[in-house]
């Protein structure tokens, strides 16, 4: 059914553009008087683009009484034909289906991310019933069932654990880079993904009250409650239309002339007008292309020149999201911190847990060459890895598996370890037998473009916004390299959405900036929503009004201030448009120009329009 909707839809387009192009060739047929048929071949516009426009008019009016630009269009058209001035009437059918085709191709695809949250949902679960395991659909468990979740497997509802041990990746619901170590009495939340070690549950949430449903429900009311731009010569096309038609009324009842009244119509058409937003769009859309932005709504250019604040995910967006040894400290003399590292990067070499791979991955980097493989290995789920090298039984993991082996830290080592964690790092402790050998610290990178983006960002007027997932001390640490003075920290989805909502109930607007599942319920909430398109999910890029598809955060400033401008390209263009409506009004009254001329007069307004808003093509603010 989907691809049957798309089929339709681009036959849909084509169609339009099929007829354009046989209504501009006869319209220049028309103007060289060239016609193989006893009529003006200006018809074949008046029929394949002014029939359609009357229709949606007399559709609006009856249905709604819904007063739009077509409304005076279609009274121009009719009166043009009445008096014979079919070129006129044509002319003008043209230039309005143009403009209409250009609105349409700035309006985004349907988009799927629902349904890809949708299908996030697990669909099964394993149940344990009087000590035997059975699977059963995820619908069909209660509150107070107990669970049996596998390594691999995505947690089906929410609840408690009863009993083991694991690491849960939780970037489905907060963003954070690394699994949270989970045992006996923690909470767990349905739609994350259990790694390593299998533990049983005690269901608490189920159904519409699990966590991923509510992510699901919270991405459908922000999208239902974001209004959308409606074009300008739709809201003030109840005043054209009477503006225009008393005055083509007084003019017909004190000069007697119809000509003059049908002239007032046709000059009055607002063909500039309804040029004056999508032309600019479609070239500010086109310059954005070229600096690495997918916009998929078309008005969200227009939303993003109002906005106040920006607000910023942490991992993925304004860092890579990628681990990275920051720190090597030893403890022992005779263990240098190149031999620490060696050592570590061993025992974790065959570790799956994403600081092990970290670890490795850093190490091989740094020396060149691969670490040495353990003699043994033992992963211990939730706690870290045991090995043994060089005839030691070495440990490296958290503080839980060090009190597991009754191995005690002495105040000096939390102290420097706890320097590092006020910076938002992660420590991997690293012990041989009974005895401390140091530590390893481990965080997330910035992007190197990230305090110019910022420092840019702020030059614009704009505050930047720090909305994040993470912890505290990863938070504060981050905003403070980047100069973000507001920050909101352990972040869940609907933290997210109630933040932005609360900046909007003050009049400030706000663009969203993410690239997790856990982001699309804010991305959707937000006035504009910017998805990192690279390293983003599909759901977070499905979500949001434009895609930066290279990751190149550098250029959001640029964004802003081409939105800005288009703004005030659009300003211009319309000023323009009604200043010459209304000079053309005056000579149409004075029996200067009649209907033809009168149509090619305004319509330098429309070609005006359209060079003005070319020029957002190349634009560029440096």
């Amino acid at each position: 059914m989907e691809k049957l909707e798309k089929l339709l839809e681009w036959g849909g387009a084509k169609r339009e553009i099929a007829f354009l192009a046989i209504s501009g060739a006869a319209l220049l047929a028309s103007i060289f008087d060239f016609s193989p048929f006893p009529f003006d071949m200006a018809w074949a516009a008046i029929i394949l683009c002014g029939i359609p426009i009357i229709l949606e008019a007399v559709v609006g009016l009856i249905t709604a009484f819904d007063i739009k630009a077509d409304v005076l269009v279609s009274i121009a058209l009719i009166a043009s034909i009445v008096i014979g001035e079919d070129f006129a009437a044509g002319e003008v059918a043209f230039i309005m289906q143009l403009g209409g085709l250009l609105e349409d191709l700035t309006v985004a695809r349907a988009r799927a991310g629902i349904e890809k949250l949708v299908h996030l949902t697990p669909r099964t679960a394993r149940r344990i019933l009087d000590g035997k395991e059975e699977i059963i659909e995820a619908g069909q468990v209660q509150v107070g069932d107990l669970l049996r979740v596998l390594p691999g497997e995505t947690i089906p509802v929410d609840g408690f654990i009863r009993s083991g041990q694991t690491s849960v990746d939780q970037a489905v619901m907060t963003g954070e880079s690394l699994p949270v170590d989970k045992s006996a009495g923690d909470e767990v939340s349905s739609g994350t993904v259990n790694m390593f070690g299998s533990f049983d549950m005690e269901a608490s949430k189920v159904g519409e009250d699990s966590s991923i449903q509510r992510m699901i429900r919270l991405v459908q009311s922000a999208d239902a409650g974001k209004a959308k731009i409606v074009g300008l010569a739709d809201r003030w096309a109840t005043w054209i239309v009477v503006i225009a038609l008393t005055a083509a009324a007084l003019t017909w009842f004190f000069t007697g002339e119809i000509i003059r009244a049908v002239t007032i119509l046709v000059v009055f058409c607002p063909c500039a007008l309804v040029l004056a937003t999508p032309t600019a769009i479609m070239a500010a859309i086109g310059n954005a292309t070229g600096h690495g932005f997918l916009v998929r709504e078309g008005d969200g250019l227009e939303r993003l020149a109002a906005v106040s604040r920006i607000a910023f995910d942490k991992t993925g967006t304004l860092t890579y999201g990628s681990l990275q040894v920051t720190a090597v400290h030893s403890f022992q003399k005779d263990i240098s911190q190149d031999r620490l590292y060696a050592l570590t990067a061993s025992v974790e070499s065959r570790s799956e847990h994403p600081l092990g791979k970290a670890v490795v991955r850093c190490y091989k980097k740094a020396a060149g060459t691969d670490p040495s493989v353990p003699e043994q290995f033992q992963m211990i789920p939730g706690k870290g890895v045991q090995a043994a090298a060089d005839g030691e039984k070495i440990l490296a993991g958290n503080e839980s598996l060090l009190a597991e082996h009754h191995i005690s830290l002495p105040p000096a080592c939390m102290e420097a370890a706890e320097s590092y964690r006020k910076e938002g790092c992660t420590i991997i402790w690293v012990c041989a037998e009974d005895r401390v050998l140091g530590f390893l610290a481990l965080s997330d990178t910035l992007r190197e473009d990230g305090a110019e983006m910022i420092e840019s960002l702020k030059q614009t007027g704009v505050v930047p916004v720090l909305l994040t997932g993470d912890h505290k001390n990863a938070a504060r640490h981050i905003a403070a390299q980047l100069h973000i003075d507001e920050i909101h920290s352990d972040c869940l989805p609907e933290d997210k959405l109630s933040w932005i909502g609360s900046y909007q109930e003050k009049g400030c607007q706000v663009c969203m900036v993410g690239d997790g599942i856990n982001d699309a319920p804010a991305l959707k909430k937000a006035y504009v929503g910017i998805a990192m398109g690279g390293v983003g999910s599909d759901i977070a890029v499905d979500a949001a009004d434009i895609a930066l598809v290279n990751d190149d955060i550098k250029e959001i400033p640029h964004l802003l201030r081409l939105a800005q401008r288009m703004m005030f390209t659009i300003k211009c263009n319309l000023t323009f448009s009604m200043t010459l409506n209304f000079i053309a009004i005056i000579l149409a009254i004075t029996g200067i120009l009649n209907p033809v001329v009168g149509a090619l007069v305004h319509n330098a307004g429309s070609v005006f329009v359209i060079i003005n808003s070319a020029f957002l093509l190349k634009w560029n603010a440096r």
